[in-house]
């Protein structure tokens, strides 16, 4: 469905067209009305569905007064992103507060006081309810984004405190790739009504395409050097499931000549800001990352997803490989299995009944 006919506001569609956005994708198409329409909503989808922008115009088309939205994200890294949207949509002079750790407070204080929407990681934006230093009982908008992330960070306490101290009348959005028991459970205790909204869970088989090939330990390296090298991707994400690894790997790619990086938890804000935009604007060409990027990074062009570690759980493949074949792009996912990661892999096919076909090397 094109923008134009979603009874958007004339600015935002300007904006939308600058951008060259015409179309609405799946989710926006689905979530847009019943969001704009005031209700409670639960968005299931998955990354690099255009979801920031279903609870974005609705937001920005509708806060005026001080601090009216507050959107708690898990990371930094979705606190940038989810700010680089509603400042570049807000076209009335919004204030928009990225309020999150691993930087001074007192900028972030100074900020809050004239705040029309509060972008937040939960520690922080405790941290500032315990200081005083934010008001939020003008609360008008809700959005609790990538809650099974949240679960999964331990932060699900964090957020029913958070919740607490806001008003009752609100409307609240909550935005998840999955849905286990705790989400919902969260969602029956603050949310009235809410409708569950769901786009299609695996991007198409027509956009992104999935393989595995199998490698002993000790070769494992070699295997990926082999794929790089016949794929010859234009960028790419290589997967891994240790700061340690991601490191290792890192080195071992750049010694070959490969502007490679590592992206990971253990690595200060600035370098990880840093790294992302170099990786965003290709001068970076292979990013050895942790499931912190899967997450946090929206980046168009990723050609290839590789997986050199097999993740731990079946929803972090899904999250990793939603990082390629977006908006209408196409996209490789490929899985290096070695003798102790087949459990792991069984375990994501039959979760998600997929179909990933063996890669000859």
């Amino acid at each position: 469905m094109e923008f134009e006919k979603m009874d958007i506001d004339g600015r935002i569609l300007n904006l939308l067209k600058e951008d060259r956005i015409f179309t609405a994708t799946e989710i926006q198409r689905l979530a847009l009305p019943v969001i704009k329409d005031g209700k409670d909503a639960i968005v299931q989808s998955e990354t690099g569905s255009g979801k920031t922008l279903a609870f974005a115009i609705p937001i920005i088309e509708n806060v005026a007064g001080q601090m009216e939205a507050l959107i708690i994200t898990p990371t930094r890294e979705l606190a940038n992103q989810i700010e680089k949207v509603f400042k570049r949509y807000s076209h009335k002079n919004l204030v928009i507060a990225n309020i999150h750790g691993g930087v001074a407070i007192q900028p972030q204080i100074e900020r809050l006081k004239k705040a029309n929407i509060v972008v937040a990681t939960p520690g922080r934006l405790l941290d500032h309810m315990r200081r005083k230093t934010i008001n939020l009982s003008n609360v008008k908008f809700l959005v609790i984004d990538e809650a099974d992330r949240m679960l999964d960070m331990g932060f699900i306490e964090d957020i029913e405190e958070i919740i607490a101290k806001l008003p009752r009348k609100r409307q609240t959005i909550m935005l998840s790739a999955t849905i286990p028991y705790e989400i919902k459970r969260l969602a029956k205790k603050f949310m009235k009504n809410a409708m569950h909204i769901e786009n299609e869970k695996i991007v198409s088989k027509d956009y992104l395409e999935q393989f595995y090939c199998e490698a002993l330990p000790k070769e494992k390296f070699a295997m990926l050097i082999n794929l790089i090298r016949k794929e010859k991707p234009e960028k790419a994400l290589i997967f891994t499931n240790t700061r340690v690894m991601a490191e290792m790997l890192a080195k071992k790619l750049m010694a070959l000549g490969y502007n490679a990086k590592a992206l990971h938890g253990g690595l200060n804000q600035s370098k990880r800001d840093r790294i992302t935009e170099e990786f965003r604007h290709g001068k970076i060409e292979l990013l050895c990352a942790t499931d912190v990027a899967s997450r946090g990074l929206d980046i168009k062009s990723i050609s290839h997803i590789f997986n050199y570690d097999v993740p731990n759980y079946p929803d972090d493949y899904i999250h990793r490989i939603g990082r390629t074949a977006r908006a209408g792009s196409k996209g490789k996912a490929i899985t290096i299995l070695c003798s102790n990661s087949h459990n792991a892999f069984r375990r994501i096919i039959k979760k998600y009944n997929l179909s990933i076909k063996r890669m000859a090397i």
